[in-house]
């Protein structure tokens, strides 16, 4: 039977979740019919349903589950399944009413309401740990497939490869075989390069604790509805924003779309705190923005290769382009002192805590999250080319990202078809007017390309650091 320990990370996020915390990641696909030459409607729900099935039971890593082992002590193991039922993990969920049919984009607002509910369940921990829900309305109309995966089966580059294995051009072409962790050489304590290597690890994993030691905020100030107590309650909601304007802003203000991105999270949490009547806050809200050590061209091994960093988001800043070179700034001092130091670099310390130490110390680690960060904001890369099931058009995809225990607001940004889609996930009790924040984000984008100098979309235009 194959079997595979779980990494000292993925091992962290299986010990950090509870049955009011899940620890799983997803995204809402939402696709066009596709009718067929005859004129007849495309597939219907439960051929949809058999291709997800069949697509998903072909993924070996969607086999396995997780199993304690005796060793290491405190450690697990992924296990492939011999019970294994796809069943068991597909299912379909139908839209009724106004919500089934497309006008005034009623179905993606009733998919969206309904992946909420969803994601408030937890995975059920004897299975291989993720789900598929296929979510229809009307014959012929559009359909969405919620994907759930748990965070200790993958993050999100590694998620993007699993998930695409149900997309008629990657089935059609051949899955790449999936990779198997390597076993990890016996540890040496002689000064060999291995031995130096462990050494240099844990002399970076101390330089990361003493880091997140004087980052951490014991007093929080930030937004009050970001700060409030988790409920265990999922909200989402969704935001489509225009690739284009954001180049276009981009090439005025220089730094990279990921940093307009940042500003324009920024300026719609203050837009919203302002609608809201809530007082500007005491103190910038912190992000922490997970940066992937993966490396560009190598195969998504399995498991989780995070590190991240930690952004002050300028919301008490009234000025939308000193909040954007504000971000810049931080940024641009992020990325000099590089992904492995600093304190948004907590999964590197985890990377380096025995197993014993994730088991008995992840209760503690989830509840001190909220003194080192207030929001996750986080880009999902997606692959550039069309994609479709079953025929039908893929029409957008919206991540979502785990909310941590003592987190309220989760934000995910994927690019696809000209357009950066955002999904929101919030604890339902603190944030029940999520949509309006996503309503935000778009009016801050259009703020943005307001204030655009009439030449901005052909030369650059110099952004004031403060």
């Amino acid at each position: 039977m194959d079997t595979e320990l779980l990494a000292p990370l993925d091992l962290a996020f299986w010990h950090l979740e509870s049955a009011a915390h899940p620890m799983h990641l997803g995204a809402l696909a939402v696709f066009e019919p596709a009718p067929s030459p005859e004129g007849e409607p495309g597939p219907d729900a439960e051929a949809v349903l058999a291709l997800l099935g069949s697509r998903a039971a072909a993924v070996p890593r969607l086999r396995m589950r997780v199993r304690d082992v005796l060793l290491p002590v405190g450690g697990a193991a992924w296990f492939a399944d011999p019970d294994f039922d796809v069943r068991r993990h597909v299912r379909r969920v139908r839209l009724t009413g106004a919500e089934a049919r497309e006008e005034n984009g009623g179905f993606t607002a009733g998919a969206t309401r309904l992946a909420g509910e969803l994601m408030e369940r937890p995975l059920e921990r004897g299975l291989p740990p993720w789900q598929m829900y296929l979510i229809d309305g009307v014959r012929g109309g559009p359909f969405a497939v919620l994907v759930k995966l748990h965070h200790a089966l993958a993050d999100g580059m590694r998620a993007v490869a699993i998930g695409s294995g149900i997309f008629d051009e990657i089935a059609a072409a051949g899955r790449p075989p999936d990779r198997r962790a390597r076993p990890v050489p016996p540890r040496s304590w002689l000064p060999g390069p291995l031995a130096l290597r462990r050494i240099e690890d844990l002399g970076r994993a101390f330089g990361v604790g003493a880091s997140m030691v004087r980052a951490s905020r014991l007093d929080p100030r930030g937004a009050p509805a970001l700060t409030a107590r988790s409920s265990g309650t999922r909200r989402l909601a969704t935001a489509d924003l225009d690739l284009d304007a954001l180049r276009r802003i981009r090439r005025a203000a220089g730094g990279t779309v990921n940093d307009i991105l940042l500003a324009v999270v920024a300026g719609a949490l203050r837009r919203w705190m302002h609608e809201r009547g809530d007082p500007p806050p005491g103190q910038d809200p912190r992000a922490l923005v997970p940066v992937s050590r993966r490396r560009p061209g190598r195969a998504a091994a399995g498991g989780n290769l995070l590190s991240g960093y930690l952004l002050d988001l300028p919301v008490r800043d009234p000025d939308p382009w000193r909040r954007l070179g504000a971000v810049r700034a931080a940024m641009d001092r992020n990325k000099a002192a590089g992904p492995l130091r600093g304190a948004g670099a907590v999964a590197v310390l985890a990377d380096q805590l025995p197993s014993l130490a994730h088991r008995f110390g992840a209760p503690l680690a989830g509840g001190a999250a909220r003194m080192l960060f207030d929001v996750l904001v986080t880009s999902v890369p997606l692959p550039r080319s069309a994609l479709s099931l079953g025929g039908c058009p893929l029409r957008a995809v919206y991540p979502m990202a785990p909310l941590a225990r003592g987190q309220a607001l989760a934000v995910a940004l994927a690019t696809y078809g000209g357009r950066v889609r955002v999904g929101l996930v919030a604890d339902g009790e603190a944030l029940p007017d999520l949509e309006r924040l996503a309503r935000c984000a778009d009016e801050e984008v259009a703020r943005l390309l307001a204030l655009l100098p009439p030449a901005a979309a052909l030369s650059p235009r110099p952004v004031e650091r403060p």
